[in-house]
């Protein structure tokens, strides 16, 4: 029986539920990270025995699909997209805006499908602005593919910001730390490719290359699909 199937217990004495348990999760997670998060510490914020806890939830994993789920509520769409591109752009850039609130999300970004409520509403949104558009294997591989850029990207984004977090240095101030190193190495005329990048190349933030790696994945979906 998962989490999703398992009654919740009577409130006594301290009212509980499942949706405080894991709103303290989130709020611990979102100060410092998943490590921070136990059932210890989110018995102490509910003012709670930690034992009363594992009859809500019997394993951390069932405590982290419950906290996706959660973040997934803020991933849902407003209103139905009005075609399929619109679908997957709009949730590629949601799922970004959620784990830019939430940075442990790109922890559990990908891998097994996540199969709350709010997760399942997301899944079911996305698929039926594809329905009809080609075979559903077509439709799965497409979506697939999308996700499979999101979550790379994002992860990478939630990365840099995790260095800059550790050694209080931004990215400018850590490109311009290392400039001297990276002027020498480039000087020896070993990397052509690269110094033309790193001379020639216009840089942007996180936001717009990841617009613009998105745009391209849906242009080749979009060729697929028609």
């Amino acid at each position: 029986m998962t989490v999703w199937d398992r009654p919740e217990p009577p409130n006594r004495p301290v009212p509980l539920d499942r949706e405080r348990i894991v709103a303290a999760a989130v709020a611990l997670a979102d100060e410092d990270g998943l490590a921070a998060v136990s059932v210890r510490k989110i018995a102490a914020r509910l003012d709670a025995g930690p034992m009363r806890l594992y009859g809500y939830i019997s394993a951390k994993d069932e405590l982290f699909d419950l906290m996706v789920d959660a973040v997934y509520a803020e991933v849902l769409p407003e209103e139905p997209p009005r075609d399929w591109r619109a679908a997957l752009h709009g949730l590629a850039h949601r799922t970004r805006r959620a784990a830019l609130r939430h940075h442990w999300l790109a922890d559990l970004l990908g891998g097994r499908p996540a199969l709350g409520p709010n997760s399942l509403a997301v899944g079911e949104a996305t698929l039926a602005a594809l329905d009809g558009l080609a075979d559903i294997d077509t439709v799965m591989r497409a979506v697939e593919t999308v996700s499979a850029y999101s979550t790379g990207a994002i992860r990478r984004e939630i990365a840099d910001l995790r260095a800059e977090h550790a050694t209080g240095l931004s990215r400018h101030e850590w490109q311009r730390a290392r400039g001297p190193h990276v002027t020498r190495v480039l000087a020896t005329g070993r990397f052509p490719a690269l110094a033309r990048a790193v001379h020639d190349g216009r840089h942007v933030d996180a936001e717009e290359s990841f617009a613009t790696g998105l745009d391209w994945v849906l242009d080749a979906v979009a060729a697929r699909l028609t």
